[in-house]
């Protein structure tokens, strides 16, 4: 039930008081609103029950402080008649007026804090910038709370009113009851964001989400059809020995921008790193047994290719800055593997394991002694129609007999 229909199901408000009213608020959250899997979903229930219990509210916005390596906060945007605007703020926001001169960085900054603020009338006081922009659109009255979490990050929501005499006291109570109920379920939301985000940031998008939807005993897994990826930086050794640590990291995340990133960019899978090597999948459907989908070979060459480019461009870069060019290799095969969780019992990790993904990182292997920073295996030469040029064969550890490998027509 969302927050309109909750609105008619509880009937009139004038009859029974501002008791019930406040009541049905905190009912809804405690009933419902607790539910909503999002923000956006939480804000366009509870936006129009506030207006609906006689609390003129016309704009809610609500910014939750995240754990996450890339995004700092996201922020929620109601208003009535329009879908819920979510947008995020990266780490650079901190560095910006938008921020610095706003409401939200004292209510972050200081956790219980309430600003309340009159946009109209003779108590008008506009001393961030934002209320200004909010007083030229209408707005007379504005209220921002923060929401502190159980960790002790803050975030932060804020109430504003188009109404001419802005928010009255029965108003502020009904909001101000609220306010311990609601953050907790905004916490709960952001606790699960982040666990998905920090799951798919060091486990990968897949893994992740088997490890939140419970598959975390040791031995579970599934057998599936995959293009393996299997890249390597050569000659890693000699360059960590001749820089420091620091520009040593600098360089390996360089790399993995364009070996991992272009992994992802084309729907592949991150598995694991291993030093300075990467291991990856495009997994064909659960149902294509034969793995006779063409789409998850073209997403890994296309990956591969453009991870060359990408690799291009950054030697570039170095030697502009008189750094020595990297070099790579990447090895492609198609196969099934077990997709599971392997370890002991307190260290566990998801991974593929099996001969299909031996066999890819064999083939890397070759690249540097046939001179190719990509090689693939004639599983996924059938499976694409290239152009290739034929590497001839070649025997690899673990295999009795040579095998034929490809590379791409264009080098």
């Amino acid at each position: 039930m969302d927050g309109e229909s909750a609105a008619r199901a509880l009937g009139p408000v004038a009859p029974y008081g501002e008791s019930w009213r406040r009541n049905a608020v905190l009912s809804w959250l405690l009933e419902t609103g607790w539910r909503r899997d999002s923000p956006e979903d939480l804000l366009a229930g509870l936006g129009p029950l506030l207006r609906d219990m006689a609390v003129p509210v016309d704009r809610i916005n609500l910014a939750v402080r995240l754990l996450h390596p890339q995004v700092f906060s996201l922020a929620f945007l109601w208003q009535p008649g329009a879908a819920v605007e979510r947008r995020e703020g990266a780490f650079s926001l901190l560095e910006q007026d938008a921020f610095l001169l706003s409401p939200f960085r004292d209510l972050m900054d200081n956790p219980g804090t309430t600003i309340r603020r009159r946009l109209a009338g003779p108590a008008r006081r506009l001393d961030y910038p934002i209320l200004a922009d909010l007083a030229a659109e209408g707005f007379t009255d504005y209220l921002a709370l923060s929401l502190p979490f159980g960790d002790g990050r803050g975030s932060a929501i804020t109430f504003a009113t188009r109404e001419p005499d802005g928010f009255q006291a029965p108003a502020l109570a009904v909001i101000d009851d609220a306010m311990p109920v609601l953050a907790r379920i905004v916490e709960i939301q952001a606790l699960r964001h982040t666990s998905l985000t920090l799951l798919e940031t060091y486990l990968g998008r897949q893994s992740g989400a088997r490890v939140l939807d419970g598959k975390v005993r040791r031995g579970d897994g599934e057998t599936l059809q995959a293009v393996i990826w299997f890249s390597d930086l050569r000659g890693s050794t000699p360059l960590a020995e001749s820089m420091d640590a620091g520009c040593f990291l600098e360089t390996l995340n360089g790399y993995f921008d364009c070996m991992a990133g272009a992994v992802l960019d084309h729907g592949g899978e991150v598995l694991r790193y291993i030093g300075d090597a990467a291991l990856a999948i495009f997994p064909f459907a659960a149902d294509d047994t034969a793995a006779a989908d063409p789409a998850p070979p073209r997403a890994a060459l296309e990956a591969a290719l453009d991870a060359r480019a990408r690799m291009a461009d950054y030697n570039d870069e170095r030697a502009g800055l008189a750094l020595p060019a990297l070099a790579h290799g990447i090895g492609l095969h198609v196969g099934r593997v077990t997709y599971g969780n392997i370890g002991v019992q307190r260290r566990l990790e998801f991974t593929v394991i099996g001969t299909a993904a031996n066999i890819a990182a064999r083939i890397e292997g070759l690249s540097k002694r046939l001179g190719e920073t990509i090689v693939v295996s004639d599983a996924v030469r059938r499976r694409h129609p290239g152009p290739w040029r034929d590497l001839g064969h070649h025997a690899l550890r673990g295999l009795e007999a040579p095998v034929p490998v490809f590379a791409p027509a264009s080098r």
